[in-house]
């Protein structure tokens, strides 16, 4: 097998009722769950990210000091060993194969920036597995599934965007960002559960 599932950022600050909710992202943890069942054994590796912030500073500007601009500074969100931080309850974690926490005091949007407890980056994951294939799943479309889908396909890496399995911010940078993608290279397919 030479394909992975990245599953981004599934965590209760991005979905309904978080400090960055977006609409439909309870809906992307249950659709991921259900996509798990049917499909985890087509995939080598299954990867799944969280913003891990540290909950003492700024995280290098990313949380604002005052009002955010909801570009380069945010509300504060995901800090580490909050509930906030923790997956959605609607996603079931037991197929994923690695955990990568990413941010850890600075910015961090593509889950390439993350790291595993262990201290392997996804791009030394996708090397040991022989990893060619990249679908990819998860919040928010038009930030961080951007920046990692992005960061894959600069990995050389053929990249597919399962679009019914994705929330975004806004409609309007969502399909803007879709189309960025499959200008780059990115395939957009439905998941089919």
């Amino acid at each position: 097998m030479s394909k992975a599932l990245f599953i981004v950022d599934v965590q209760n600050d991005f979905t309904e009722g978080g400090a960055l909710g977006v609409d439909g992202g309870d809906a992307v943890a249950e659709g991921v769950t259900r996509y798990l069942e049917a499909h985890a054994g087509e995939y080598a590796v299954i990867v799944a990210s969280r913003d891990w912030h540290d909950p003492d500073n700024d995280n290098g500007g990313h949380f604002a000091d005052g009002e955010p601009d909801f570009v380069g500074t945010w509300p504060v969100h995901c800090v580490a060993g909050t509930a906030g931080a923790e997956y959605d309850e609607g996603f079931v974690t037991d197929a994923v194969t690695h955990h990568v926490h990413k941010g850890q005091g600075k910015p961090a949007y593509s889950l390439f920036e993350g790291v595993t407890d262990e201290g392997d980056t996804v791009a030394h994951l996708l090397e040991a597995h022989g990893v060619l294939d990249v679908d990819i799943v998860g919040i928010a479309t038009d930030y961080c599934v951007r920046a990692s889908a992005l960061d894959a396909i600069e990995h050389g890496r053929r990249v597919r965007i399962l679009t019914d399995l994705v929330a975004g911010v806004a409609a309007e940078s969502s399909e803007a960002t879709l189309v960025e993608l499959a200008h780059a290279g990115a395939v957009l397919a439905e998941s089919g559960v």
